[in-house]
């Protein structure tokens, strides 16, 4: 088999295996299953401009780029977690054509399908792939700004114009922070190289003008459906959510507070199984003793875009894991020609880590068919679809995504067990935290018959 062939075996299988995963596991909360639920709340109420995190109250974190594509889906399928899921999916396919096209442009086509089997067998890139949330789709405009950028002042117009398009897509997707990992890298890159007169290159006016006029006209529409939008997403979602360790002005959720620098071991972690290669490349490079070639620019862009969302999160009280997502194509593509300039073909290594990603994301998926699988999984899909009855179907004193999704919003939320043994009628299901298990029981009596549970959440209905 050439090593061609293999490339694109690997990636089929990757894509299979994910494709699975989209079908078997159930939307978890509470991420996923919020972002999933928030798009088909879009399709229901037929409001396309402000996403909604409940009936009424808009969801003010986030642009709705990522929303509008599961929407679509949702659109198209109906409501389930593949169609959710779909349009992410397809976002991550096309960044990693964006960095095929790229990397066969100024490398080879060997070398682009190498780094693009890498990119897709990372872990965060893997998982995020058909994950529902806001960061796949914001790696496709970062990566589609850095790759135009780099071919636009090389002189090709074509890639030029999809700087200005991936710049767009960033806006849409998580707002000026998609602007900033862009051209952060880029500033320090032109001025190292002195690439300043190339720069005339690239269409600036008409592109910026296609820029604004994709990206700006959803942001005063949104200011003017529920003022105060703008203030609270580029004061507080950008500015006081990261320097403010456990912000407490975050509507929609409490700060994940961790210490300063945890972007980078979050790295290491989303960057396995190549992470674990990395010590190992830098003794094969120290001893081959390779000289700077002349892709030395090449390098310097691709390290630096990497490096960025790491550089620019380090000093971030509130940061996740999937904050390092935007590097993470021009990692795999630096590693692979790093890698290349040792001399090694690194057949095997690559074999391995694929394998590696595909058996563990494989018996994760069976896992979760399984009764511990289930119970283990952060979601109440399966205690929805255990509910027996006909009748009406509540929460207690909580909040779940993912029933409300699997309900299609008709879930009920309940604040007391008083207020819960007055709205029950026979034939009537309640989800009840484990916690509250007894308030509720002594509440309702023992007309409570017991269903089933999963690791947060017992199910009862009402004889």
């Amino acid at each position: 088999m050439t090593r061609n062939r293999a490339v694109l075996w690997g990636l089929v299988l990757l894509l299979a295996t994910r494709l699975l995963a989209m079908l078997w596991v159930p939307l978890t909360d509470s991420t996923e299953a919020r972002y999933a639920e928030i798009a088909r709340k879009m399709v229901e109420t037929g409001n396309w401009i402000t996403p909604q995190f409940d009936y009424g109250v808009p969801f003010w974190a986030k642009p709705p780029l990522h929303t509008w594509v599961s929407a679509l889906g949702i659109e198209m399928f109906g409501p389930s977690p593949f169609a959710a899921r779909l349009g992410i999916l397809l976002a991550a396919i096309a960044t990693l054509a964006i960095l095929w096209l790229w990397a066969s442009a100024f490398t080879d086509r060997k070398t682009a399908s190498i780094a693009t089997l890498v990119a897709a067998s990372s872990a965060v890139f893997f998982v995020s792939s058909a994950f529902v949330q806001t960061d796949m789709v914001l790696t496709l405009g970062v990566t589609a700004s850095m790759a135009g950028f780099y071919g636009g002042i090389r002189g090709s117009r074509a890639w030029g114009w999809l700087f200005f398009l991936g710049l767009a897509i960033g806006l849409l997707a998580k707002g000026p922070i998609a602007v900033i990992l862009s051209l952060l890298p880029i500033f320090v890159w032109v001025a190292w190289y002195r690439e300043w007169k190339n720069l005339a290159r690239l269409p600036w006016v008409a592109g910026t003008v296609a820029c604004l006029v994709l990206s700006v006209p959803w942001y005063v529409a949104a200011e003017i459906a529920t003022p105060g939008f703008l203030h609270y997403f580029l004061i507080g979602e950008h500015i006081q959510r990261f320097l403010q360790p456990g912000w407490k002005g975050d509507l929609y959720g409490a700060g994940r507070e961790h210490f300063r620098g945890a972007i980078w071991l979050f790295w290491l972690g989303a960057a396995l199984p190549w992470s674990l290669s990395l010590p190992v490349l830098a003794w094969r490079l120290r001893k081959s003793g390779a000289a700077p070639t002349e892709q030395a620019p090449l390098h310097l862009y691709l390290l630096l875009f990497a490096l960025t969302p790491m550089v620019f999160f380090t000093a971030a009280a509130n940061v996740l894991l999937a904050y390092v997502l935007p590097g993470i194509p021009a990692a795999a593509l630096l590693a692979v020609l790093l890698w290349q300039r040792t001399g090694s073909s690194g057949a095997r290594e690559l074999t391995l880590g694929v394998a590696a990603m595909l058996l563990i994301s494989v018996g994760l998926s069976v896992a979760c068919l399984t009764p511990a699988g289930r119970s283990a999984l952060p979601t109440e899909a399966y205690l929805v679809a255990a509910y027996p009855g006909h009748g009406r179907l509540a929460i207690l004193e909580s909040r779940s995504f993912s029933s409300e999704f699997y309900t299609q919003g008709k879930i009920i939320r309940i604040g007391t067990p008083a207020e819960l043994a007055r709205w029950l009628s026979p034939g009537d299901g309640v989800l009840v935290p484990k916690r509250k298990r007894e308030e509720a029981v002594a509440a309702v009596g023992d007309t409570l018959k017991f269903v089933a549970e999963d690791r947060k959440y017992l199910l009862f209905v009402k004889e």
